[in-house]
């Protein structure tokens, strides 16, 4: 059957045509080498059948490029990585916390603040210049989970209890105040009208266009420590329980993977795995 004749369905429950320039595109930001794109799309094409899954698509794709370049499949599961930070989502929080370090922000994680009403918890604050933003951070750990309108309208109340305590502290009269929220799949249309129309700072898996977390993620090169292939699930929790949450971190930290019990041998491989990550980022 002809690719060009087959119909894909979308998580949405959309069906739309398999489009392979779509596929070859999601491949080349794995920064694979332009032969391993193509012999992965040619041998997705030979295994689709009408009305496939994208899910099911990808995880072919996965697949395939895991066994051509396994650095490339690291980078290509990048969406599933930050899903897998989860369940708790404070681990999300520290990782946004380290993305926006690389924007030259001074963050705190975790702070409780004093309202004028009440007080309450801000996942982050991030300061840079004159400018505080004080972040809320919404983890999904199921993609097809979105932020609709209601999730900015109680952080932008939160966020004005907030900042009406905190304009009457000293050294606060140049500063700038911003509301911002921050998750790892998308806004609602209603949800990115209002908080844009409130000033507020928003970011998403897609949102803004070239300013995206998919898109501060490739620019930084600050892959979660998720994104590995040589680790177990169980082990990755372990890692993360201890505060390790970039690939990075784990560079001269053997003795960390010696406490959670792995031997030699896979340390020389995590490891490994690990620098061919960071380093091919610089390439």
């Amino acid at each position: 059957m002809n690719s060009k004749q087959i119909y894909v369905t979308k998580m949405s429950g959309e069906r739309t045509i398999f489009d392979e320039e779509k596929l070859r595109n999601s491949l080349k930001r794995s920064k694979a080498e332009d032969d391993i794109i193509d012999k992965v799309v040619e041998k997705v094409k030979t295994e689709l059948r009408d009305s496939i899954s994208t899910k099911e698509i990808y995880r072919m794709a996965f697949a395939h490029l895991r066994k051509s370049s396994s650095h490339s499949a690291s980078r290509y599961k990048l969406k599933q990585s930050i899903l897998e930070l989860g369940p708790t989502g404070f681990p999300f929080e520290d990782y946004i916390s380290e993305l926006l370090k690389f924007k030259n922000y001074r963050t705190e994680v975790g702070n409780i603040v004093e309202g004028h009403c009440v007080s309450h918890e801000i996942d982050i604050i991030a300061e840079r210049d004159n400018r505080h933003i004080l972040l809320e951070c919404k983890f999904h750990s199921d993609q097809r989970r979105f932020c609709d309108v209601k999730v900015p309208l109680y952080i932008h109340s939160r966020f004005m209890d907030v900042e009406q305590e905190l304009k009457k502290k000293s050294g606060h009269k140049d500063t700038i105040f911003i509301g911002g929220l921050v998750t790892n799949t998308r806004f609602s249309s209603d949800a990115l009208k209002y908080g844009l129309c409130m000033g507020m700072y928003l970011l998403s898996w897609d949102y803004p266009v070239g300013k995206s977390l998919k898109s501060l993620i490739d620019q930084s090169g600050l892959h979660p420590l998720t994104s590995l292939l040589t680790l177990s699930k169980f082990e990755k929790q372990q890692l993360l329980d201890k505060g390790i949450i970039l690939c990075k971190n784990l560079i001269g930290k053997e003795k960390v993977l010696k406490e959670i019990q792995i031997s030699e041998p896979r340390i020389k491989k995590i490891i490994s795995e690990v620098e061919d990550l960071c380093n091919r980022f610089t390439e």
